[in-house]
């Protein structure tokens, strides 16, 4: 025969508990036929044998009658022992009990003496002849934690009556107690509750046992009397009613929506038959709500019965509000430390090894068990870190407590978090310390490395949330967690040599490896993205960091040559849109808007491979948790920004180079012609357009001069102006792209990164080394102004502008000997200052918008732009002084 497993409760707290109405009239009429069967057949045994049987109760164990067996255990059916009474207590009620005798012409020592008999049953929560349950009781109505009431006979002697009230509510609350340890004993209101229930029910042996003491007394002492029995009781009066009251309290803590919840969910009123098609389709009721769980949906707290810490919490508060009541005091700190050891038995696996064993949903920290290390090689958000471990309650390090997706709302009465969402007030100040040192410790044995315990081990001995011992014990865990893992990743992972070979190859810093492969790669860069080969990009990438023979070209291996999905500064305008990326979301987010609008219909024009190029790098977990993708990222847009600079720098190189050739330098001898029918520029790039400023319009006077003159003594100043401009151009274009890019470098990229090393060299957690490094790249990002809008707006038009100019170098130089062979026409030369003056005036303009942006930020929010302001105000001075 197989063990008998007790079924799990599914659903709220079932109040009828104890028999209906009509099932205990059944009973009880029962008995009542059975005692009268019993006295006819000892008349007559007594008629027939004449002998006298000691008493009914043991005839009625020789009868056999099938409808009824004489249990004589007491514990099994105590109320048999009360079934076998005199004669003139024997009458049939309408209820089918007996009725009891009226107590007015009984002396008071005999009315007393039949009140302790029934105190001693009532004491026990068994209802007596003169002291019976309330009228206005139902067992199938009222709710049974509450306890039974009980009602004195009227005709009881008031003097009696007085010392008797007194004593009635401890059967109430023994009734309500043993209600509530029934019911919270299954297995659903886990291990805390159960700890609590198994204390509890130590303290009623105590009260039990001095009952039994009580009516050996009241058997054998002629003197014990009612006050006696008050004496020895009056203490046990007001311990139980403090268990009495901490058990009301957690039983009815729910919200009362709960009961209405789970009877409309109760299997009796659930179509069986769509119940089962929801199991074969895979969405049954308790995986439907495992799924949303672990995804943080569908937590009311109607559902959510009152277990773990919560259970600590309200036991922990009542004590603090009667902590006046010395015996208060001392109940609900035994009740808090025996229903503790289960939470701090958790705790100590928690944060020793880095496991939760929480079956029931207790602890304040949750596992979501769908997000694995796997996710940080493609997630930008690192979710495995931030998200697979959690506090119940939503807090987060930073102090952020807003009411989050998965938190549960607070109860209606108390204002608890339900559940394990609710930390225990002793504990409010170390759940962080706990949850980080559960995750240090699960980071370093999900790598597969046996941790070892540099403290005592603790398993043998015994803590309690209210025991100093415990929190030092926890002090003592985060700080060799933490430093554990900072050991395994700065020592054992080398991560800062890695974040060193990051700096090298993002940040350009002794970039010569970069400056060889613009070279060897500049045909294939020259190509759209999708035309671009990735392999040969990546091998001549190899190419270039193996031709390097230095120390720190360590992790080479791990960088690897990816292609953008689009363009550096259309990305950042719509991160910046969305107000990512730490951008000021006030008034710009309006102009990132417009810039994408207007962006949208160059979306379908193909990128250059150069304008998407960018590198990647590859780490293995844990690593991965410092050199995540998030940071990635980071380190991804801050080198495009340094590409496009170095880009454009080297085209302007390029044309300078162009321009010390012949026709730059030599002077013209020849004449124009008077007309030509073809233009000098046939040759100029239609890939990209001509930027023009918002000041353009077509009435505007023509850039170049209203007559020319015809003869070559005129032409030359011409020209020779022409040819001054264009270098002029040329250089203030230069000058602005070094500028920036010192800026950048040595103005912003260094100065931080020495800062973090010496953050480094002092960090004691892994979480202020994973703050201090993102700090570090969204500081830079900010102040190489890649994180407002305005800003990026003009820089990104000037930088078009000079990348456009430069691309013109070879129509220039067709352009330049065709004045110095006199093969010029008026058509070309009038096209020839057309184009320099706009490129001038789309110059200054946006120079100009862009200064006043950058003076604007370094004196309002951004102090680190003020070398910067210095720095173009050279080239503002430059520019007037010509």
């Amino acid at each position: 025969m197989e063990p008998y497993t007790p079924r799990t409760q599914t659903g709220a707290r079932k109040k009828n508990i104890t028999l209906s109405q009509r099932e205990y009239s059944k009973i009880t009429g029962t008995i009542a036929s059975v005692r009268r069967h019993r006295l006819q057949q000892d008349d007559i045994d007594g008629e027939l044998n004449g002998r006298v049987h000691g008493s009914s109760f043991e005839i009625g164990r020789d009868w056999e009658e099938p409808s009824f067996i004489a249990e004589t255990s007491f514990v099994k059916a105590p109320l048999n022992s009360r079934v076998s009474l005199g004669g003139n207590a024997i009458g049939n009620s309408s209820k089918g009990k007996a009725k009891q005798e009226s107590l007015d012409h009984i002396p008071i020592d005999i009315q007393e003496t039949l009140i302790l008999e029934d105190l001693l049953y009532v004491l026990m929560g068994i209802e007596g002849e003169y002291i019976r349950f309330h009228p206005d009781y139902s067992p199938d109505e009222d709710d049974p934690i509450h306890g039974v009431k009980f009602v004195v006979e009227p005709s009881l002697d008031p003097s009696v009556r007085n010392l008797v009230e007194r004593l009635l509510p401890l059967g109430t609350y023994y009734t309500g107690i043993s209600a509530f340890i029934e019911h919270r004993s299954h297995l659903d209101y886990g291990l805390v509750n159960h700890a609590l229930c198994a204390a509890i029910r130590d303290m009623l042996k105590d009260y039990q046992t001095l009952l039994s003491q009580l009516e050996h007394s009241f058997n054998t002492s002629p003197q014990f009397s009612l006050q006696k029995l008050w004496f020895y009781v009056h203490p046990t009066v007001h311990t139980l009613s403090i268990i009495y009251q901490l058990t009301l309290e957690l039983g009815t803590a729910d919200d009362p929506s709960a009961d209405l919840s789970s009877s409309s969910n109760s299997p009796s009123t659930s179509d069986a038959e769509e119940e089962a098609r929801n199991e074969a389709l895979g969405i049954g009721t308790a995986k439907l709500k495992s799924v949303l769980s672990e995804n943080g949906l569908g937590t009311s707290s109607a559902g959510i019965p009152v277990k773990g810490g919560e259970v600590l919490s309200i036991i922990y508060e009542r004590m603090q509000s009667m902590s006046g009541d010395p015996t208060a005091n001392m109940v609900y700190a035994t009740l808090l430390r025996e229903a503790g050891t289960p939470y701090v038995n958790m705790l100590k696996e928690w944060v020793m090894t880095g496991r939760l064993a929480d079956p029931y949903e207790e602890l304040m920290v949750k596992e979501s068990k769908f997000i694995n290390r796997g996710i940080l090689e493609m997630d930008y958000t690192d979710e495995y870190w931030e998200r697979r471990y959690t506090l119940r309650d939503g807090s987060t390090i930073s102090g952020s407590k807003g009411h989050k997706a998965g938190i549960p709302l607070p109860r209606s009465a108390g204002g608890h978090l339900p559940g394990g969402a609710c930390i225990p007030p002793l504990l409010e100040g170390w759940k962080h310390k706990i949850l980080l040192a559960g995750k240090y410790l699960n980071v370093i044995r999900e790598c597969g490395i046996e941790i070892h315990r540099v403290q005592n081990d603790p398993d043998d001995e015994t803590f309690s949330m209210n025991d100093e011992r415990f929190y030092t014990f926890l002090e003592d865990a985060y700080t060799h967690a933490n430093q554990t893992l900072l050991q395994l990743l700065l020592k054992d992972q080398d991560l800062i040599p890695r974040l060193r070979s990051l700096k090298r190859y993002f940040f350009l810093s002794q970039s010569f490896f970069l400056t060889h492969l613009l070279d060897l790669a500049s045909n294939e860069l020259r190509k759209s993205t999708r035309s671009a080969s990735l392999v040969k990009l990546q091998s001549l990438l190899e190419l270039t960091l193996n031709t390097e023979e230095r120390e720190d070209t360590m992790f080479r291996e791990d960088v690897k040559v990816v292609m953008a999905g689009s363009g550096l500064y259309d990305w950042l305008m719509k991160i910046i849109s969305t107000g990512g990326l730490g951008s000021e979301r006030v008034g710009e987010s309006e102009v990132g808007n417009e810039e994408a609008k207007k962006e949208q219909k160059d979306d379908k024009k193909p990128l250059l491979a150069s304008d998407t190029l960018a590198l990647d790098y590859h780490v293995k977990f844990p690593l991965s948790l410092v050199i995540s993708r998030k940071t990635i990222l980071r380190y991804q847009l801050i080198f495009r920004f340094l590409l496009h600079l170095k880009n454009v720098e080297q085209s302007l190189g390029l044309m300078w180079i162009e321009q010390k050739t012949t026709p730059w330098r030599q002077r013209v001898h020849h004449t124009l012609r008077p007309s030509s029918s073809h233009s000098n520029f046939n040759s100029t790039p239609t890939s990209t357009p001509i930027p023009t400023t918002p000041a353009e319009s077509s009435s505007s006077p023509s850039p170049f001069p209203s007559s020319l003159p015809s003869s070559s003594s005129s032409s030359e100043p011409e020209f020779e102006k022409w040819r001054l401009r264009v270098f002029l151009l040329r250089v203030r274009m230069l000058a602005f792209i070094q500028q920036i890019l010192s800026f950048a470098t040595f103005e912003v990229l260094e100065p931080n990164w020495r800062a973090l090393e010496v953050k480094l060299d002092k960090v004691t957690t892994v979480d202020q080394l994973l703050r201090d490094h993102l700090d570090f790249l969204d500081t830079c990002l900010k102040e190489c102004m890649l994180t407002s809008a305005k800003l990026l707006k003009a820089y990104n038009k000037l930088i078009v502008t000079c990348a456009t100019f430069a691309l013109y170098a070879a129509p220039y130089t067709k352009s330049a000997n065709q004045a110095i062979s006199g093969t010029e026409t008026a058509e070309g030369q009038r096209r020839r200052w057309e184009y320099q003056l706009k490129f001038e005036k789309n110059f200054d303009h946006w120079f100009k918008v862009f200064l006043d942006c950058v003076q604007f930020y370094a004196s309002s929010e951004n102090g680190s732009l003020l070398p910067l302001v210095v720095r173009l105000s050279s080239i503002s001075r430059r520019s007037t002084s010509t």
